[in-house]
């Protein structure tokens, strides 16, 4: 072999042996780097996101402590033995109503008060959707909730003035509700990595399920020791405190946070590179949103989840008393069990969602029905079961929690499914299905009372197999037209709109 060609074989080999260095040093720099931005090396319950999903969890036990317990108070609020016509004539034979005042109020007064504050939630729903996607969400959602804890702070002296201005007071109320509500669902399109979204967007909202439960196990030990104006001061001054808290610790994007640790904030930051946010007002494709297919199914589920929801949750403490007739304090406990095991569910179901989307089992939209199919035929199922196997006191305990609390499955199914179909829209299509949902939980609430009213003889069944019928019409049509896919009108290269 001649000199030349031995320099140049190893001159060649150790060009190679560079090359091949270069590439092994370069992977172990992209090794390095998916290991730093790797969920398994991230922490979770120790992480600013799961920090905020914990905070939003408090804030919804707040939001709904301040809405339901007007439905507890009313009972110590109203002397039913004053003669009508007196309205807001304060008793004042006893020294206690110095702390718990006593209203000559109607029925019907009564209804109007307790449901009054669903319109204002109702109306604030679609543009607090739409504005989420321009305005600061600290503000929008800091704002509402200390604005809805005054009010709940001032419900008291409403009271004094009458009962119109405890309506209007009540209204107001739920306009910032809805605000809050809304655009809360809004910060997980920054937060949230995708095989993490569902857990977090349900342990975020299971403060809507905790909530009732606190207010029923609590609140009539306030009424007893402290009076029932002190659970509108309690929970008005925890909101006014969490507020507080919300405009110091809560930021909107996790590049800007403080306190967020540089391994999070880049597995946060990698996982979203394809998600589409605005903060500039943006057009609305309406046309093709009411042509959408997958939009609608989601929409009816919506509806038909809102009215078993708010049919099981309102009347499962007069279905007691009709049931099984047991003392108000007993009916209270009873009450309250549905609600947490509906809390347990919720928190879940959103944690097996994302595993089952992390370990790829199915698919993301068979995850979707899979869960959204539970949400809406195992409350239909066990409502059966409560018609007619439940002979005895327990069996019939074990199929009224059941019965409303398998529902929480939805929290993985379509309840986050508008953000997999439309990022881009999400706030603003989650008003309008939060509007649909609302609706159907105030006809629920309507027919039923209707129902109760003019059947004597079968009331009960004639309820729930409605309510089953509707569960089951719009889970056929979810099974077979619902999409988990980002829709070509929500891509951002969409150009034409109305």
């Amino acid at each position: 072999m001649s000199l030349s060609s031995s320099l140049s074989s190893k001159s060649s080999k150790g060009i190679e042996n560079k090359l091949f260095s270069k590439k092994k040093n370069n992977h172990n720099t992209i090794m390095q780097v998916d290991n730093q931005v790797s969920p398994g090396k991230v922490p979770y319950f120790c992480s600013v996101r799961y920090g905020i999903a914990v905070f939003l969890l408090l804030c919804n036990v707040i939001i709904m402590s301040q809405r339901v317990c007007l439905s507890l108070t009313m009972i110590a609020m109203v002397n039913s033995t004053e003669p009508h016509g007196l309205s807001n004539t304060s008793t004042k034979e006893l020294q206690d109503n110095i702390k718990n005042p006593v209203y000559n109020w109607s029925t019907e007064i009564q209804g109007i008060m307790l449901s009054s504050i669903f319109y204002g939630v109702l109306i604030s729903q679609i543009p607090a959707g739409y504005l989420s996607g321009i305005y600061s969400l600290k503000k929008m959602i800091g704002f509402a909730l200390l604005l809805s804890s005054l009010f709940t702070l001032l419900l008291p002296l409403a009271a004094e003035f009458g009962e119109i201005l405890v309506i209007i007071c009540r209204v107001i109320k739920g306009l910032f509700q809805g605000i809050t509500l809304t655009t809360q669902q809004v910060i997980w399109i920054k937060w949230a990595p995708p095989l993490e979204l569902g857990r977090l967007t349900a342990l975020s909202l299971s403060g809507l399920l905790l909530g009732p439960c606190i207010v029923l196990l609590i609140t009539g030990f306030i009424c007893d020791s402290l009076g029932w104006p002190m659970v509108f001061y309690i929970f008005g001054a925890c909101g006014c405190a969490l507020s507080v808290l919300w405009f110091i610790l809560f930021y909107e994007d996790p590049k800007d946070h403080p306190f967020i640790s540089n391994r999070e904030k880049e597995y946060i930051t990698s996982a979203l590179t394809q998600q589409v946010s605005s903060s500039t007002l943006i057009k609305v494709p309406i046309k093709a949103m009411l042509k959408s297919t997958p939009l609608w199914v989601i929409s009816l589920c919506n509806f038909a989840f809102f009215w078993s929801n708010t049919f099981l949750s309102i009347y499962i403490p007069i279905y007691i008393d009709y049931k099984l007739h047991v003392d108000v304090e007993e009916n209270g406990l009873l009450s309250s069990l549905p609600h947490l095991f509906a809390w347990i569910f919720a928190v879940l179901a959103g944690y097996m969602a994302d595993i089952f989307q992390t370990r790829n089992t199915f698919s993301l939209v068979t995850i979707r029905k899979l869960f959204t199919s539970l949400g809406l035929l195992l409350p239909s199922l066990f409502s059966l079961c409560l018609l007619y196997l439940s002979s005895s006191y327990y069996a019939t305990i074990i199929f009224l929690i059941l019965a409303n609390s398998t529902g929480s499955f939805a929290m993985g199914g379509i309840i986050i499914n508008v953000l997999d179909i439309a990022p881009r829209y999400y706030g603003f299509l989650r008003g309008i299905t939060n509007v649909i949902g609302l609706t159907g939980g105030l006809i629920a609430s309507t027919v039923t009372g209707i129902i109760l009213s003019e059947d004597a003889e079968s009331p009960w069944l004639k309820i729930f197999l409605l309510m089953i019928a509707n569960n089951m019409i719009s889970l056929i049509f979810y099974l077979i037209f619902a999409k988990a896919e980002v829709q070509e009108w929500a891509k951002e290269r969409q150009n034409t709109y109305l």
